[in-house]
């Protein structure tokens, strides 16, 4: 959390709303430095019925996060249309079922911390008050919490928060940039989640490993028990964490 964030509890009233009757109704799709999580990708590209390759090669351009080091996947910028999201329509986000965890957090933003004795997962919240946003001090009565679940964000919140575990289990062990072989691993099992598949199925990528006949089956149509997987080699490539399937 920033020092320009309001902390906010589950139990305030959010008094903000965001409809096309608003005047910057599309105005926070313009201008746009969007980061994009593997489970965000994994349900944009299927949104969209396209493959992982396609997808991130038409949309996406790849980056290194500046404090983990880790490839991160953002949206193509495209200064001639005002870096607007590629999904953005005058009647508002063409993939909206499936749009981003931080588009269906704005205006919070989202802070955790994790027990090392139970793993038990505290979770804290702040208002981004932007000055271009007129969404503010619109009364819904609606709280924190109910406002949340209206977005519909826990499941994104669930699966970003793995990552977030293995992006501190790098940090503890292998800090810096990954380079080479490493960023290829993570870019590959995280985000090119169907090429993954293919190497698995077809070229015994994982030919090392007693993966559950039950599992396979599962990973073969199944994205999130891949992007499961995906985690969990990741974790043994690089950080040497022996893989415990069915986590």
């Amino acid at each position: 959390m920033t020092e320009d964030m309001i902390p906010v509890s589950p139990e305030n009233l959010m008094k903000f709303n965001c409809s096309a009757e608003n005047d910057c109704f599309n105005d926070c799709c313009q201008d746009l430095n969007q980061a994009l999580t593997p489970y965000d990708a994994l349900r944009l590209k299927n949104n969209l019925g396209i493959s992982s390759q396609d997808f991130l090669k038409t949309y996406t351009s790849l980056h290194y996060g500046p404090e983990s080091g880790l490839p991160v996947i953002e949206f193509k910028p495209n200064p001639g249309k005002r870096y607007e999201c590629p999904f953005v329509t005058p009647q508002g986000c063409s993939v909206y079922e499936d749009r981003p965890g931080s588009c269906r957090m704005y205006p919070l933003a989202r802070a955790i911390t994790r027990s090392r004795q139970t793993g038990e997962i505290t979770q804290y919240f702040a208002l981004i008050e932007e000055p271009h946003c007129k969404g503010f001090g619109r009364e819904t009565r609606q709280t924190v919490k109910q406002w949340l679940k209206g977005q519909d964000v826990d499941k994104h919140n669930k699966e970003n928060d793995k990552l977030m575990e293995l992006i501190s289990l790098k940090n503890q062990i292998l800090p810096g940039k990954l380079e080479g072989a490493q960023s290829d691993i993570f870019y590959l099992a995280l985000y090119d989640l169907d090429e993954f598949r293919a190497q698995i199925l077809e070229k015994d990528l994982l030919k090392e490993f007693s993966i559950p006949f039950d599992l396979l089956r599962k990973i073969k149509t199944d994205d999130e028990e891949l992007l499961n997987l995906g985690l969990n080699w990741v974790k043994y490539m690089l950080f040497g964490v022996n893989i415990i399937f069915g986590e």
